[in-house]
């Protein structure tokens, strides 16, 4: 990469320290890909999401479905996983299983695809299926909205990419996508709960899972609709289906974009309103509506869904 930063560069020198410790122990021996995750500090959580994910051996052994027995992973940091609020091993029982196995093999494909052979604007097929995108932003290269902070570690079934934040897909559409969060089949605690009844009662379901849509969607939290006045999921079927999709709309945007793809400072919402961005910095940034005080910061960045991109924010932006 061009652009690496003091913190990158002593990730990396630990990276190649531990590269060279497991090659100290078996001269002949490259590590495995699990095998770096396991040695190295700066990826213990991803070695306990990979332990409770049930792709240790998968990433442990050469690829089946590849002739050159290879995988290719873009491997989350810890810091990476802290950013969603993941900050040890421990904390990942909050998760369900299934949706961080389906998340760990978003971030794994066929093959290896090395630095030189990512691009702007080029895609890479995942094993869970989506594909993902690269984005180059200055001199920085992005798969989806994480920024590739290290590239071509090679091991001895593939190559490992490091990354800033973890890709998370959902392989189903915007409504899909935050139902699953309201049942509780991401996180152990039901999310979304709010927002779904607000779609499902201002008659906006169908839009918003129309397969030939493509949105970005900020989704206030559930914290979020308490904060602007609605105590409970009750008090938001009870709001007039109108008002309901006038603040939705002022959520929506046409067009799908991953925050490594928004350049502007202000977009004009699905609604005809208007919001204001904050400058990016450090993958992400805020968005303020002109009916809030103070701007809404994101708490899970970069969902793709099937019709585009969620952002999950901490407020509601009223027009």
């Amino acid at each position: 990469m061009k652009n690496i930063t003091i913190k990158n560069a002593f990730f990396a020198a630990a990276l190649m320290l531990t590269i060279v410790s497991c090659d100290s122990e078996y001269k002949d021996e490259t590590p495995s890909i699990a095998g770096i995750a396991v040695a190295n500090p700066n990826f213990s959580t991803l070695e306990g999401a990979a332990v409770q994910g049930g792709v240790v051996g998968v990433l442990s052994n050469s690829n089946p479905n590849d002739p050159s027995g290879h995988y290719t992973v873009f491997a989350p940091t810890n810091d990476a996983f802290a950013r969603l609020g993941l900050i040890n091993t421990g904390t990942l029982g909050g998760l369900q299983n299934g949706f961080l196995t389906n998340t760990l093999l978003y971030h794994v494909s066929n093959g290896d695809l090395l630095a030189s052979q990512i691009s702007n604007g080029g895609t890479s097929k995942s094993a869970l299926g989506p594909n993902r995108r690269f984005i180059s932003r200055g001199n920085d290269l992005y798969i989806n909205g994480s920024k590739i902070i290290l590239t071509n570690v090679n091991a001895s079934n593939g190559t490992v990419h490091a990354i800033d934040k973890v890709m998370i897909a959902t392989g189903v559409d915007i409504v899909q996508s935050a139902i699953l969060l309201q049942t509780a089949k991401v996180f152990k605690a039901p999310e979304l709960t709010f927002l779904v009844a607000a779609v499902v009662k201002s008659g906006l379901a169908p839009v918003l899972a129309d397969p030939n849509a493509n949105f970005t969607i900020y989704a206030p939290t559930d914290a979020a609709f308490k904060l602007a006045g609605f105590k409970t999921v009750q008090d938001v079927s009870n709001a007039p289906a109108e008002v309901l999709a006038q603040v939705l709309l002022n959520h929506a945007i046409a067009g799908g974009k991953f925050t490594s793809e928004q350049t502007s400072t202000t977009v004009v919402t699905a609604g005809g309103g208007s919001l204001t961005y904050s400058p990016f910095l450090n993958g992400t940034f805020t968005i303020k509506s002109g009916g809030i005080t103070k701007p809404a910061n994101m708490v899970i960045p970069d969902i793709q869904c099937s019709n585009g991109i969620v952002h999950v924010i901490d407020q509601v932006l009223i027009p």
